[in-house]
């Protein structure tokens, strides 16, 4: 099991769950990456059972030459002729394409990989639900990066194109969070702002990658926890002699964690679109609304009839839903004297805050706070599956 990604990793904290429910494994891990070949210590292993991330076809043959109960938790190898447990790609792609069209988005990409199955299903189920849903499509696969510099060189150059000559706004779905970076920085080449022009949704949840991207990645959050534990499940029963699945066993996406990347309504008027980018970058930073307007090219009243008509709401009220979030963001997630959260987000000053919170949550900027230290709040926003009634999967 490789641990140098967050799914790898999520995983193992799924077989450990499993581990501490039944109480009687006694398990043996060495950290490693998506190595091609099998450990050196495989073939002389005394063990009970084995899951593996098979990557190869070599990989698949030594874990059946153990002749031991296995399961396989990647399914990149499909005549590995090993029982198979993996998140849904059909549910994810789902998700990805919901998540993008409720935003308004009628124009879709893919960002793939070629030769990499799972990307592969990603891919035609994201394009089955945009022709669902009416939508129009364009796809874009390249093979992983081989170390050869040319021949990377030529792919950057062909992604630049490609996300040139996506119609604007559109919705991108990439197929992992990996891929989620390079993407994002292709768009900072392509002079293509993200998510104004381009809202971008990778998948993994893998939070520090998600994190440090620029913008901060959206992304589908597969529950890989719940794959750990279903395959130590079925591995448990495996062992105790049970006949192996006929079908892989698939498990449901949790939800998608939003970030800034689909932080964006479609919006076909540029100018307005503009306006929204400003205020996104620059509403903490005592921006107004003839500033707004200066950086969209209208005037301050056209500007306010296109907000009020197309947003419903006005250019103030647009900065200040801005400046609440990164408020609320500063005071949960971190411990900035109240003064300084306030000058941080764009208030002129700490009463002016609180009044504003108040007025707005119903709460004190110190009720925020004490709220998060005691029952601490997810950095990002879950959306896709956490509608009224949807009780997501615990793991």
């Amino acid at each position: 099991m490789e641990t140098s990604l967050a799914s790898g990793r999520d995983i193992l904290r799924g077989i450990a769950r499993y581990v501490r429910e039944r109480g009687d494994w006694a398990l043996f891990h060495e950290p490693r990456g998506l190595d091609v070949q099998a450990p050196s210590w495989l073939a002389d292993w005394e063990g009970d059972g084995i899951i593996a991330r098979v990557q190869s076809p070599l990989l698949a043959r030594a874990v059946r030459a153990t002749g031991l109960p296995a399961v396989d938790v990647l399914g990149l190898v499909p005549a590995a002729g090993l029982p198979l447990v993996h998140v849904d790609d059909r549910a994810i792609a789902r998700m990805a394409v919901e998540h993008l069209y409720e935003r308004g988005f009628r124009h879709f990409g893919f960002y793939g990989l070629t030769e990499e199955n799972w990307s592969l299903r990603r891919r035609d189920f994201f394009c089955q639900r945009v022709h669902e849903l009416g939508g129009t499509v364009s796809v874009c696969e390249q093979p992983r990066h081989d170390g050869d510099t040319a021949r990377w060189t030529e792919r950057e150059r062909e992604l630049l194109s490609w996300i040139t000559s996506l119609p604007k706004p559109a919705g991108v779905m990439v197929c992992s969070d990996q891929r989620g970076l390079q993407f994002l920085e292709a768009c900072r080449q392509a002079g293509v702002s993200v998510p104004d022009e381009l809202a971008v949704i990778g998948v993994d949840n893998d939070d520090a990658l998600c994190e440090i991207a620029f913008p901060p990645l959206s992304s589908v959050w597969p529950a890989h926890q719940r794959v750990g534990y279903e395959a130590a499940a079925l591995l448990d029963r495996l062992m105790a002699g049970s006949t192996p699945p006929a079908e892989p066993v698939l498990v449901p996406p949790i939800g998608v964690v939003t970030r800034r990347s689909t932080d964006v309504l479609a919006i076909p008027d540029r100018s307005l679109a503009r306006a929204l980018q400003v205020i996104r970058e620059q509403a903490c930073r005592g921006l107004s609304v003839d500033d707004v307007a200066a950086a969209a090219g209208l005037s301050r009243s056209v500007l306010q009839r296109r907000f009020r008509a197309q947003l419903g709401r006005t250019v103030h009220q647009a900065i200040l839903d801005v400046r609440i979030r990164r408020a609320c963001q500063l005071l949960r997630e971190t411990d900035l004297p109240i003064p300084e959260v306030a000058e941080q987000s764009g208030f002129k000053h700490q009463e002016y805050l609180g009044a504003v919170l108040k007025k707005r949550l119903g709460k004190t900027p110190a009720q925020i706070r004490r709220e998060a230290e005691v029952r601490p709040q997810p950095p990002t926003t879950l959306s896709g599956t956490d509608r009224p009634g949807h009780t997501p999967s615990q793991d």
